[in-house]
């Protein structure tokens, strides 16, 4: 069956309501990223980055996957299907696809600040206090900047595996996950979905960019891989 990588950022899940953390003018939703998504941020005032992602969680809880995520899930049914993300939030499984990495953490989980190993599912609010089974305190599962992205590894072979590459919704800037764009081979073909694409044709052999939303793009993307195949 052939292989389908598909590597999403925040503009996929945007349409299902769940605001990007980055605006335009470097802030987090009115924080400075080095407050809400670092390790000395953590140290230096943690209630404030729970309650940060206290707030995200809340409002994931609220909403639903979009026709993106949907189709993505439908995909399945036709090829052998890995999502590569970049978002926190667990849309893409509740749309139904069975195979998905976050290389950035996921929301719905919490983890020991002493033991990033020490992983459970959580949906409520965390706060001081709530401590993991060896008595340290519970943070986001979240890859904060200056700390390891352990599954790229995994990501970077699953990628290289791909007949073809789907990148959709990201701005292909943050970094490393921006690099494993260029783990398939020059003659795989790639479709990029985003209305405000940030890629240049010249470093790709087989590029199409479809310059719209990921809810219009990708189902009709679905639709013509699938239409091809039979």
């Amino acid at each position: 069956m052939k292989k389908i990588v598909v590597l999403t950022g925040a503009g996929v899940s945007a349409e299902s309501g769940i605001n990007t953390f980055r605006d335009s003018d470097g802030l987090w939703e009115g924080h400075d990223v080095m407050e809400v998504a670092t390790p000395q941020g953590f140290g230096d005032n943690p209630e404030l980055v729970l309650n940060f992602y206290n707030e995200r969680r809340r409002q994931l809880l609220k909403v639903a996957p979009n026709m993106a995520h949907k189709a993505l899930a439908r995909l399945e049914d036709h090829f052998d299907v890995s999502i590569i993300t970049q978002n926190v939030d667990d849309l893409h499984e509740r749309a139904g696809s069975s195979k998905v990495i976050h290389l950035h953490g996921e929301l719905l989980k919490a983890r020991c600040s002493h033991n990033p190993n020490h992983i459970i599912d959580w949906k409520t609010d965390i706060q001081l206090g709530d401590l993991s089974e060896n008595g340290k305190q519970l943070r986001p599962h979240i890859v904060w900047f200056g700390e390891e992205v352990p599954l790229l590894g995994k990501a970077a072979n699953i990628t290289q595996s791909a007949h073809i590459l789907i990148v959709i919704g990201t701005s292909m800037q943050v970094y490393p996950a921006a690099s494993l764009i260029h783990y398939v081979t020059r003659d795989t073909p790639i479709y990029f979905i985003d209305p405000k694409p940030n890629i240049s044709r010249t470093d790709f052999k087989q590029l199409t960019i479809i310059q719209v939303s990921a809810v219009t793009g990708v189902p009709q993307l679905v639709s013509d891989l699938i239409s091809e195949k039979h």
